[in-house]
């Protein structure tokens, strides 16, 4: 599958990049992004065409790999949806409900494959234990926490300069990731309530279909000291407490799979769990928090 690649930020040039060039079912087949030198200079590290029209990327590909703000991702996600390619869209799919919309809606009318990169879901280690957790049942609640410190004042992160991430904060970059863990295994949330924290920090309180209870704090705003082993997805029921393995690889492991995810849907035709569909619920639970914020 030849797989162009959308976008030239920080995130493409660490993880898409490497991962699509890398991949051994995959072409590379070129990069596009809405600063053309930028495009130009990406490219150039791995040896592909850039394209200074997205037209026409998309008439050399059979899928797009989209790095791009969740704004501007769920517009250029509609596009190659209706010139028929397949998408591979990062999390949150849009940041509004009628934008996550919409891209479903295009991928339905296209019968294109689409699968959203939450990282967990695709670390070797979790997503094995997640699916595990999902089969055994019998929980009682969960918690997760995600303790980052792109935006403290001590950090360095190649994301501080972000500025969706700075406008939406924690919510709605971490919080999809939180989501996206604890649905498969819970069950669809039927009341979400949001409670700010300090800065961009934020507790959220889940009810399950099956009666189970969950509780997320998210932040992105946590003191570097803070911040290690940040990231925590803990089960208790039946079967006691368990808690989720730490990720020892890289994203580009685990964007490699998510590849591989959408060369098999694409392929065979049959969903996957964290398709669009799955993305769009995401958002419609992060904007019915964000509506208990106040926001």
């Amino acid at each position: 599958m030849r797989i162009g690649l959308l976008g030239t930020g920080p995130w493409a040039q660490r993880v898409h990049a490497p991962a699509l060039a890398a991949h051994p079912e995959a072409e590379f087949a070129g990069v596009w992004g809405r600063r053309p030198e930028a495009a130009a200079e990406l490219a150039g590290e791995f040896g592909v065409p850039a394209f200074a029209d997205v037209e026409r990327l998309l008439a050399e590909v059979d899928a797009v790999s989209i790095a791009l703000p969740p704004a501007v991702q769920a517009e250029y996600a509609v596009r190659a949806a209706g010139a028929g390619k397949h998408l591979l869209l990062d999390k949150p799919v849009a940041l509004t409900v009628e934008q996550a919309r919409g891209v479903v809606e295009a991928t339905e009318r296209a019968k294109v494959a689409s699968v959203v990169f939450f990282t967990l879901r695709f670390g070797a280690d979790q997503a094995g234990w997640l699916a595990e957790q999902a089969a055994r049942g019998g929980w009682f609640t969960a918690r997760a926490e995600w303790f980052g410190s792109v935006f403290a004042a001590d950090s360095g992160s190649p994301y501080a300069d972000s500025p969706w991430r700075r406008e939406k904060g924690a919510l709605w970059d971490v919080g999809p990731h939180a989501l996206s863990m604890l649905l498969p295994v819970l069950g669809d949330a039927t009341e979400i309530t949001a409670v700010a924290g300090p800065l961009d920090t934020v507790h959220l309180v889940l009810r399950h279909v099956g009666g189970a209870s969950s509780t997320l704090t998210l932040s992105l705003t946590t003191p570097v000291a803070a911040a290690v082993d940040g990231v925590v997805v803990e089960l208790r029921g039946e079967a006691g407490r368990l808690v989720m393995p730490d990720r020892n690889e890289s994203p580009q492991a685990a964007y490699a799979r998510a590849v591989s995810a959408l060369l098999s849907s694409a392929a065979d035709g049959a969903a996957h769990p964290c398709d669009a569909a799955f993305g769009l619920r995401v958002v419609e639970l992060l904007a019915e928090a964000e509506r208990s914020l106040g926001r």
